[in-house]
């Protein structure tokens, strides 16, 4: 078993602040340094705020993440995208092959060339929506993701997201928090 393992999710709830972001006996004339804000998750320079629970930083040990398996249905949604982008371009193909078996009049054979490769150039207009389709899909990513902390000495659940661009930013702020508010220690030489 994995020691890094989560244990069961009991005692997961923080207490709840009137002022989310800031600790108690945070000085106020010292704004808090905003690593992340969006609408569930905030973290400062003091604390870590999801969902309206907050963890002061002080309080949090240890940060790591952990991933799922792949979502099929993202791989194959992006196979349907892919499929969509390469299907006229064979379209295309079998109509100019077409047009050359037939052995028809140069004017049909002309005619037939011509509509596939309109059919051909068709790809390109629809190529920018389902390229830009095909990029939030990587962005998003196709698995669940968790950012884990040590708080108390317990470990919880900060949050679960397939959204791997926002995993990122929220892991790599809360990293960024808690490397700012703890003074590194010198390297032994």
């Amino acid at each position: 078993m994995n020691p890094r393992q989560p244990e069961p999710r009991a005692g997961r709830a923080a207490t709840p602040s009137p002022h989310p972001g800031r600790t108690r006996g945070q000085d106020a004339r010292r704004p808090a340094v905003t690593y992340y804000d969006d609408r569930s998750v905030r973290v400062t320079s003091a604390a870590v705020t999801v969902e309206g629970r907050v963890y002061p930083l002080a309080e949090i040990s240890e940060i790591w993440h952990q991933h799922g398996t792949r979502s099929w249905r993202v791989l194959a949604g992006r196979g349907a995208i892919g499929a969509a982008l390469v299907a006229p371009l064979v379209a295309a193909a079998a109509g100019v092959a077409l047009a050359i078996r037939l052995d028809r009049s140069a004017t049909v054979t002309i005619a037939i060339v011509g509509a596939s490769v309109l059919v051909g150039l068709a790809v390109g207009p629809v190529a920018d929506f389902l390229f830009e389709h095909l990029d939030r899909s990587y962005a998003r990513g196709s698995r669940q993701r968790e950012v884990w902390i040590r708080w108390r000495g317990r470990p919880v659940q900060l949050l679960r997201t397939p959204d791997a661009l926002r995993f990122g930013q929220i892991y790599r702020a809360v990293q960024r928090a808690m490397e700012v508010g703890r003074p590194i220690p010198p390297r032994r030489r």
